[in-house]
């Protein structure tokens, strides 16, 4: 059925298709080189791969069957990034491998890596010899912002679930990296990062760090208390992951010797190391964080004759509070809740007929939010934290709230209700979310559910609920299986009309076959209230097969990957093609740590209505056919200078599209980093004598005086909208939980003439400078 709808669909001779053939044929043809190449290169490496496999382990996942047991701390440990006290001289150093660029290979630096434990603290100590001390990459010394640095990390799967983990990593500097991992590291559909990481999470530890004619040494103390772990029989057992990057040389160093099969594998919870630590308990503290805010600003309003400017002052107060009720279940609460600290969202341009997608920043949604993730695709979900307190772009106050997370015997367990008040053309608002799930039949199989509901005071209401299941059949291959059914007021549809599935079945991977065949219907009446969807009514056919290797020690790069993708969308009600597309990609990585990626697709729209683009161009409604190519080269990480380009072309509907990207970063020193972007998209519509040049333009500025004091300057301009935004922040970290926030936001006008039934805009749209103190007690 798929097959014969698919190419029937793409046989369809119009006038702005090309023959799909001939795409094919160019599909197969690059990729077949691939295949057939691929076993040649690992025949003739085949004798280094034996010797390099026997660095590897091929233990199930989570090698629980030999955990490592952890030794205790023999004496006191005092922070200074020396490794010299008493408690680190029984500590044995763990047996490391190259990770990358060649696995298994030989390791130009010593590391030596050590771990240990106390009552309270878990210690991570790193002894990182260099013998180019000069060569050590400390390029920043802004948090939580990488920009090619070296680095020191652990990765900790605390609950052991093979699913989720938290990252720490630091710098030469000492600057913190905090992010929660999950889905085992598995994008799924989001960017290389993207869905797998949530780099917008925080919590409590330290680090200090020095560096030697020798090289750099690193002391980290993570509380036991920002963790979250199961304890049974006195005896606590998490995964552990650990590495050494060096910048310069695309070089890390890892424990315990996982493959880089995957793209994200030296971070993949299902890889890591089962340890145990003994007779330990999580202290239980209360974090109790008041804030105080205030600031001015002027908004513009139009009378319908003139703008007006007012003026318009701010005071406000809040309270955030966190609570371990046991070790591995957080409650966190809050009144008065404020997000004025949060930077600005990356501008978009939208070229397509569906909703754009942000993510989330705000810190108050970020623990252990992979939880609550019950994702379909790219984007759409059951649940987006972001459609609570804002509203097209719009702040909504959040009056209050409380969130409950964590793990009761068997079940992970996640709680959350916010209370909103009016605002932005909404009613005061309840939102409610619960969300169950535990393992089954074995480590990486999961079922579990999710309850959303959405109340309005003026008596709307939305509930739905989700019910998902993950099944592990053995081989890095999986069966996802997920259903989810709205209701609200005044709709009335049957079992499928209001609700949407998915069956997936995967294998995970970038070394050897890795696929992705799905099939996911959604319903007309299908709407959940708190969640995010980019169209209803269709059912959808898709799949993604890979095939890559790695050429062989002696060559310059680390990987190779070629696949063939597809999908196509069915309107539920008659069967045709609502979108299709049949794609190819090709994608290398070098060892140096630089990347490059070329696709091509052959993309079918059928468009029911005019679809609106920039500058007043539009396409027709119709059957549009069109092709379009894409490549993008990325530096390596490791150089002052360093950045993407990436190009575009094609043609677009009914016209062509032409677009260049450029992201440019630049390390002026430590304490001064500059960021770039620029994209250029041009429109040309021939026939209707249209066309369009969108220009999105971003500077980003950061200066990091020490690891306590920094600023941020955000600055973007959108030639579509006409506007300049900025956003420029100001941090004073007295420690951790203790910051001072400075926050100056404008919108100013470059066409202020853009309207014709209107005055002449004002220069500046909307200005504030606000300014926020928070103090955290711990009780």
């Amino acid at each position: 059925m798929f097959a014969d709808q698919f190419f029937r669909m793409s046989f369809t001779v119009s006038p702005v298709s090309l023959p799909m053939r001939t795409l094919i044929v160019l599909l197969v043809g690059c990729l077949l080189p691939a295949i057939v190449a691929a076993p040649m290169a690992n025949g003739q490496d085949r004798q280094q791969e034996r010797t390099r496999t026997r660095a590897f382990r091929a233990e199930a996942p989570g090698d629980a069957a030999r955990p490592l047991v952890l030794q205790r701390a023999s004496g006191a440990i005092v922070l200074d990034g020396r490794l010299d006290d008493a408690g680190w001289q029984q500590v044995e150093p763990l047996p490391m491998t190259m990770y990358a660029p060649t696995p298994g290979g030989r390791m130009t630096e010593q590391t030596e890596i050590l771990i240990t434990y106390d009552d309270a603290f878990l210690y991570v100590g790193g002894r990182l010899y260099d013998a180019e001390p000069d060569g050590i990459r400390a390029n920043t010394l802004y948090r939580d912002r990488y920009s090619g640095d070296d680095t020191f990390a652990i990765i900790l799967d605390t609950f052991n679930d093979n699913e989720n983990a938290l990252w720490f990593f630091t710098t030469p500097l000492g600057v913190r990296f905090d992010m929660a991992v999950s889905n085992d590291g598995e994008s799924g559909g989001g960017s290389a990062f993207g869905g797998a990481v949530n780099d917008s999470w925080n919590t409590f530890w330290d680090v200090e760090t020095r560096q030697t004619s020798e090289g750099w040494f690193v002391e980290m103390r993570i509380p036991y208390s920002s963790l979250g772990f199961q304890t049974v029989s006195d005896r606590v057992e998490m995964g552990l992951s650990t590495y050494r990057y060096i910048a310069r040389k695309g070089e890390r160093h890892i424990f315990p010797a996982i493959r880089p099969d995957w793209s994200l594998g030296f971070a993949k919870p299902s890889q890591a190391k089962t340890v145990v630590l003994q007779g330990v308990e999580s202290a239980l503290p209360l974090y109790v964080t008041p804030y105080v805010a205030g600031g001015a600003g002027r908004n513009t309003e139009f009378d319908g004759t003139r703008f007006r400017q007012p003026t318009n002052t701010d005071q406000d107060v809040g309270l955030d509070v966190k609570y371990n009720l046991t070790s591995n279940l957080t409650v966190d609460a809050t009144i008065n809740t404020d997000f004025a600290q949060v930077e600005a969202d990356d501008q978009q341009v939208n070229l397509t007929r569906f909703s754009l997608f942000f993510p989330e920043k705000r810190q108050f949604f970020q623990e252990r939010s992979a939880l609550f993730n019950f994702q379909f695709g790219r984007t759409d979900r059951l649940f987006h934290s972001r459609n609570i307190g804002l509203s097209s772009g719009e702040t909504v106050r959040i009056l209050g709230g409380a969130r409950m997370v964590g793990r009761v015997g068997t079940w992970d367990i996640g709680l959350m209700n916010m209370q909103t008040e009016a605002g932005a053309g909404l009613p005061a608002e309840n939102f409610g979310v619960m969300r169950l799930r535990r393992r089954v039949l074995n480590t990486q199989s999961f079922a579990g559910s999710m309850f959303t509901s959405r109340l309005g005071d003026d008596g709307s209401w939305n509930v739905a609920y989700g019910l998902d299941g993950l099944l592990f059949l053995g081989n890095q291959q999986f069966l996802d299986v997920k259903w989810t059914q709205s209701f609200e007021e005044d709709v009335s549809a049957d079992l499928f009309d209001q609700g949407l599935g998915l069956i997936s079945v995967e294998r995970r991977g970038n070394i050897g076959l890795a696929y992705d065949l799905t099939v996911m219907y959604a319903g007309a009446a299908y709407n959940p209230g708190i969640g995010f969807i980019t169209r209803r009514d269709f059912t959808q056919l898709g799949f993604d097969t890979q095939y890559g290797w790695r050429p062989g020690e002696a060559s310059p790069i680390r990987n190779y990957d070629g696949s063939i993708f597809g999908n196509v969308f069915l309107r539920n009600d008659d069967g045709s093609v609502e979108s299709a597309r049949l794609g190819h990609s090709w994608d290398v990585d070098f060892k140096s740590s630089a990347s490059g990626r070329f696709s091509i697709n052959m993309i079918q729209e059928d468009l029911t209505e005019q679809l609106e683009l920039p500058e007043d161009t539009f396409v027709p409604a119709g059957r549009h056919t069109y092709v379009e190519a894409q490549t993008r080269y990325t530096m390596a990480d490791g150089s002052l200078f360093r950045g993407e380009a990436e190009i575009e072309g094609g043609t677009f509907f009914d016209g062509t599209r032409v677009g260049v990207e450029l992201s440019p970063t630049w390390n002026a020193s430590r304490h001064l980093e500059l960021q770039g972007s620029w994209s250029f998209t041009r429109l040309s519509f021939d026939d209707r004598d249209q066309s369009a040049n969108v220009q999105l333009m971003g500077l980003r500025a950061q200066v990091g005086i020490n690891r306590k004091i920094s600023w941020n300057a955000f600055i973007q301009f959108n030639t579509d909208a006409e506007v300049a935004d900025a956003n420029v922040r100001f941090r004073y970290n007295f420690r951790e939980g203790n910051d001072f926030w400075l926050v100056y936001n404008e919108s100013l006008n470059a066409d202020r003439d853009r309207f014709a039934d209107i005055p002449t805009l004002p220069r500046s749209q909307n200005r504030t400078l606000l300014f926020k103190y928070t103090h955290t007690f711990t009780l």
